[in-house]
């Protein structure tokens, strides 16, 4: 029998079907996604202790952390202006788990000691702070080897100063404040041996008034022509500035200052902030006690050198620095403390748990202003 010309062709049907099969999985998928709805990224809080847009610690740790949860696209709510011993740490920190932060990170060095029960009943949300006097399951320490840069800058003051004698502004004689004081001092020593360095402490990370009337005693009651400091400000640079005398910066790009800075340690803490933010993704932050990172992982490093520093002393930075690559340390032995005991024997270095909870004591070559 002749096909009849109104006859539909086979293929016809079939892909109608295939067609309404596509339809039916796409749909499906779309189902499936409305029953199991995506997960909101969680929520990332800081807590620092001062303005987070005051040049210095506080605005180079909060544009940190603020350029690594841009990176990994996670939420981020800040507390700033956060003083310390007040109380006020805890609080703010129940107000960012009240929030919904998953994630807390503390960027002061007693935070942790004065908000540890706070911490402590909040097991569900991870925490990381910078300094390892608290340990509990929820909270990693977290650390930069800012005192390897502290070593570099002391090369470059050692090789600077015409007296002999180098002043040093630091907040408190903690552990942290220790670590950079008395890797500094040995850089100096290192390019001179016969220099000394003194230091002045204002009992506050943050007290220009004080740090001003320290920095201008070093200069002059005690000859110093290089400054450098361990502040929250810029009160340091700017009395410098005022004498006419050299300084090293800190944990800041500092513009607008003449030739006498020399130059700046400084921090990578976008590469520092997005380290924690990774591990804490992939559930692994809380399964260390302690995390270090420095010049070896490209966060820690110093600034473009002022056209004071010559060709000679950019070479024994440059030595210097390519020793921290080889994964040399600063802290190796014969070392002394100011009043001549042995601190580390030679042959030995000072292990990581002693530079972070025993670092107690100024090596050889510090004096204290009385």
């Amino acid at each position: 029998m002749p096909e009849s010309r109104f006859t539909v062709p086979l293929q016809w049907p079939l892909f109608s079907l295939t067609a309404v099969a596509m339809i039916i999985a796409i749909l499906s998928v779309i189902l499936m996604f409305e029953a199991f709805p995506k997960r909101p990224l969680p929520k990332v809080g800081f807590v620092v202790l001062g303005d987070i847009h005051e040049p210095g610690w506080n605005m180079s740790n909060y544009q940190g952390i603020q350029r690594a949860c841009e990176e990994f696209g996670l939420p981020l709510l800040v507390r700033d202006k956060v003083p310390d011993h007040t109380g006020k740490c805890a609080e703010a920190i129940r107000e960012l788990a009240a929030d919904g932060c998953s994630l807390i990170i503390l960027a002061s060095f007693s935070y942790a000691k004065e908000a540890r029960q706070t911490i402590a009943d909040l097991p569900k949300v991870a925490f990381s702070t910078m300094s390892a006097e608290v340990q509990l399951r929820n909270l990693t320490s977290n650390f930069v080897r800012m005192y390897e840069g502290r070593y570099l800058s002391g090369i470059i003051a050692g090789q600077q100063t015409k007296s002999g004698v180098i002043g040093y502004v630091g907040a408190m004689p903690n552990d942290e404040v220790n670590r950079g004081l008395n890797a500094f001092t040995l850089g100096v020593l290192r390019a001179n041996p016969r220099a000394k360095v003194i230091v002045a402490w204002t009992g506050s990370w943050q007290d220009a008034a004080k740090e001003t009337e320290n920095a201008r005693r070093l200069v002059r009651e005690k000859g110093c022509d290089v400054l450098a400091y361990h502040q929250d400000d810029a009160a340091v640079p700017d009395l410098a500035e005022a004498e006419g005398v050299d300084f090293i910066g800190y944990n800041t790009m500092l513009f607008g200052y003449s030739e006498h800075h020399l130059a700046s340690i400084l921090c990578r803490w976008d590469i520092y902030y997005a380290n924690i933010l990774r591990r804490f993704l992939r559930e692994e932050l809380n399964a260390d006690r302690i995390n270090w990172l420095g010049v070896d992982r490209g966060v820690v490093m110093l600034s473009n050198y002022s056209p004071r520093v010559d060709v000679e002393t950019r070479a024994v930075v440059e030595s210097a620095r390519m020793e921290f690559l080889r994964n040399e340390v600063v802290f190796s032995g014969p070392l002394k403390d100011r009043e001549g005991n042995i601190r580390c024997p030679s042959g030995e270095v000072i292990a990581d748990d002693t530079l972070l909870q025993s670092m107690d004591w100024q090596i050889e070559g510090v004096e204290i202003l009385d």
